[in-house]
């Protein structure tokens, strides 16, 4: 990120850097901000040749970010998750260009425990990151999360999807990322004819598993239909779907620290199995706090304690559900995004401005 001008200016020039091949490129170009690839690779739990392959990228992702921080000159860089921060984070301490690096999960990963060794500070989702990163450099932010969902309303979402007019119904949601969460979707495609019964169900299937679960869908009856609305993607209107749920069923990525608790979403949260521990530990964290439950990948399909059972029970307990969504308002942070901008300004020696917080 570079900032120009005075202090009190409303110019901010940004530079979004990332991975070659990921996702984020059309991401990042769609809201306006420059992009730039290098090239970057994983080394954790790799077998030995993909090891040396993917540390050769990172030489030449360092390579090309001392190149770059050599010519845009940032007053300060963010850096987050993925390998592909750590060759900038080095590239901007050897330029003495000051870095903040934010955790959004519990626990941080080995590129996140590199990346925090030459940062100024440490910026976390949440005070439970407190015993994995230096005192002197933690400060607790919140999670950033998008001004639609500080907006957004129960019944402007459900006016969104077209069931304001079941202001008492019960809503549940189902969504694994871009590309879905198979296990997920499919135990949710086996169990959908009972799920209906207690709730209309929204589901966001990804775009792996979509044809699956539309041929799924076929295969119900015309009302059941009427009660299933699925879809492989949404971007704008996920947070109106979210919005509108009473409960959601959906992996414990970094997102679920700071979209759910902002909207006081309570959840059923699957821990993707092959995510080392992350995942698990955010779960635990909401989990600890009376604000989700916790199901293991394996359990989907288990008949008394699996997903129907434990979807069925929630939504009867009306109690329950309730407290768990006032538990889940309580962690919640609605100005994640201008806190993160006031750190980086901090520590570019800058006074906040108001165009960050208005981007925020």
């Amino acid at each position: 990120m570079k900032a120009e001008g005075s202090p009190q200016s409303s110019t901010l020039d940004a530079l979004f850097v990332g991975g070659e091949t990921g996702m984020e490129h059309e991401l990042v170009t769609r809201e306006g901000v420059k992009f730039i690839g290098i090239q970057a690779g994983g080394l954790h739990g790799l077998g030995v040749a993909q090891k040396v392959r993917n540390t050769l990228r990172l030489f030449s992702g360092f390579v090309s970010a001392m190149r770059i921080i050599g010519q845009y000159r940032p007053d300060a860089v963010l850096l987050t998750g993925g390998f592909v921060g750590v060759p900038v984070s080095l590239a901007a301490w050897l330029h003495r260009v000051p870095s903040v690096v934010f955790l959004p999960d519990v626990e941080p990963g080995l590129a996140l425990k590199v990346m925090a060794r030459f940062a100024s500070k440490i910026a976390t989702t949440t005070e439970a990151s407190a015993a994995y990163v230096a005192a002197a450099k933690h400060v607790v932010t919140g999670y950033p999360v998008r001004e639609v969902f500080r907006s957004i309303t129960r019944q402007s979402g459900r006016a969104k999807f077209g069931i304001a007019d079941h202001p008492d119904q019960n809503v549940l949601l189902f969504f694994g990322g871009s590309k879905g969460a198979r296990s997920i979707n499919r135990a949710a495609s086996a169990g959908m004819a009972q799920l209906l019964d207690h709730a209309i169900v929204i589901h966001v299937t990804g775009s792996g598993d979509w044809d699956e679960v539309r041929q799924a869908r076929e295969k119900l009856s015309a009302e059941q239909q009427a009660r299933y609305l699925a879809f492989p993607y949404l971007h704008e209107e996920m947070a109106s779907a979210m919005a509108a749920a009473d409960l959601v069923i959906c992996r414990s990525g970094a997102s679920s620290l700071g979209e759910l608790p902002v909207l006081g979403l309570p959840a059923v949260l699957v821990p993707y199995p092959h995510a080392w521990r992350y995942q698990k530990v955010n779960a635990e964290y909401l989990v600890g706090r009376k604000a989700a439950v916790m199901l293991e990948d394996a359990q989907l399909s288990q008949p008394d304690r699996g997903l129907v059972a434990t979807v069925a029970a929630l939504l009867s307990d009306t109690v329950k559900l309730r407290d768990m969504r006032h538990a889940m308002q309580k962690l919640g942070h609605q100005d994640g995004a201008a806190k993160i901008a006031d750190v980086l300004c901090s520590v570019a020696n800058k006074a906040p401005r108001n165009d960050l917080h208005n981007r925020a």
